[in-house]
């Protein structure tokens, strides 16, 4: 029988405090959450690699070093909301959800978002709420939200998704420029978003946050 748990504070110290990741919020919950219950069966096995894990069609839980510089960088608080886009089967917003008051997890397969309420609330996290949606309209109706987090890259973040942060709220996006991958922090000061490096990561770019292509001949 595998030890998941054994796994778990290998990849802790291994993969996650040996990068800088030093608040102790974070590192339990990392240590806390099952993240083989929170992959689909065939990739049980392999769910504690330092890797992304392909979940789907241009789709990957990103590697635990990845997940948990990001959630490092926004400086989740007791008392936050948090808007987790992209979540998967859930295993972010669980880590997360150990961190916040609450986490509205939003996903655009309606299967994977079926599954990640599923499996949440196998594993007895109750703060979160799991919906499908567009992910680049966000969810308004439960916002503004202390901290979003983008579950996946992107090239773009929609102005819709911004405009969902509370002044002084934090967003955590891993941005591709080409082949190269840049994690950042976004901070809302009086109304506008300043980003922040944070640190090189790379990871699929999801089909909601492509920028447009303009015509070219």
């Amino acid at each position: 029988m595998t030890d998941f748990a054994a796994r778990r504070t290998v990849m802790v110290d291994t993969q996650v405090r040996p990068n800088d990741v030093t608040k102790f919020p974070v590192i339990e919950a990392m240590l806390a959450i099952p993240r083989e219950e929170f992959v689909p069966a065939p990739l049980r096995a392999v769910a504690y690699s330092g890797e992304n894990l392909a979940i789907g069609e241009n789709r990957v839980m990103l590697e635990p070093r990845t997940l948990a510089k990001l959630v490092d960088g926004l400086d989740i608080q007791p008392g936050d909301l948090v808007l987790d886009l992209a979540c998967g089967y859930g295993y972010s917003a669980a880590v997360v959800a150990r961190m916040a008051e609450a986490v509205v997890a939003v996903e655009d397969d309606e299967t994977m978002a079926a599954e990640a309420e599923k499996r949440l609330a196998d594993a007895n996290v109750f703060n979160v709420a799991t919906l499908h949606g567009d992910l680049t309209k966000g969810e308004p109706r439960q916002g503004p939200y202390d901290v979003i987090l983008i579950e996946g890259a992107v090239e773009d973040v929609p102005s819709a998704i911004l405009e969902q942060l509370k002044e002084g709220g934090r967003i955590g996006a891993l941005f591709m420029e080409g082949s190269l991958g840049v994690a950042r922090i976004g901070y809302r000061l009086n109304g506008r978003v300043n980003w922040r490096y944070a640190f090189n990561a790379h990871a699929p770019v999801l089909k909601a946050f492509t920028k447009e292509r303009g015509f070219s001949l």
